[in-house]
């Protein structure tokens, strides 16, 4: 695994237009998100954590990691409902694992061409497979093609941090979190990612 370029580059711009930030960057001197070499990995890893707590979710994975041995998707394509489920999915994540493994299986081509498309055109092709919404491939996005400027305005973690840090733990109106998102362009990957260190002990990937 490796991390992304713009890392340096981000962490200053935003420490210096962000007095809060500046302060969460500063709390993680010397850490930094690693980025996911296979796909497949991370979208499954994606669809795996929807709508469940970040604990909920890496047990179930780490049940369906020992199950599968590999995660590719000609394992996880194969394997039966009733095997995936007792690692812990439900049936729906069930039908979104085949769906997807049945995609990478069909479209090798377009998977390849993922890294001269833009973010939009990604969540365009792989939101038409069941079950993969634009969080899913924000996802991906984020830790695995290392788009430096998604904000995830569906994930539960950012906004937690942002309620935290920024509204002494009150909800905001999605209007405030969405102008705030555009304070931090054209690093809102970065900033997204330090919300979500100062929440949990150990850093999320996908």
């Amino acid at each position: 695994m490796n991390s992304p370029i713009y890392w340096d580059e981000a962490k200053a711009a935003l420490s210096k237009r962000d007095k809060v930030m500046k302060k969460l960057i500063a709390s993680y001197a010397g850490e930094i998100m690693t980025l996911r070499p296979d796909p497949f990995y991370t979208l499954a890893r994606s669809i795996t954590g929807q709508q469940i707590s970040v604990k909920a979710a890496d047990s179930v994975w780490n049940r369906l990691v020992t199950a599968a041995e590999k995660i590719k998707p000609e394992i996880i394509g194969n394997m039966p409902a009733q095997q995936l489920r007792s690692c812990g999915l439900s049936e729906r994540k069930v039908l979104y694992m085949h769906a997807l493994s049945n995609h990478f299986i069909e479209h090798k081509k377009t998977i390849k061409a993922w890294p001269n498309m833009s973010d939009e055109e990604i969540i365009k092709e792989l939101s038409a497979i069941h079950g993969i919404g634009r969080w899913t491939v924000e996802m991906l996005l984020i830790f695995h093609l290392g788009r430096p400027d998604v904000f995830p305005m569906a994930d539960i973690g950012m906004h937690k941090g942002v309620f935290k840090h920024y509204n002494n733990g009150q909800a905001m109106p999605l209007t405030e979190v969405r102008a705030l998102g555009e304070q931090w362009r054209p690093f809102r990957t970065v900033a997204t990612w330090y919300l979500w260190r100062a929440l949990d002990p150990v850093p999320v990937a996908y």
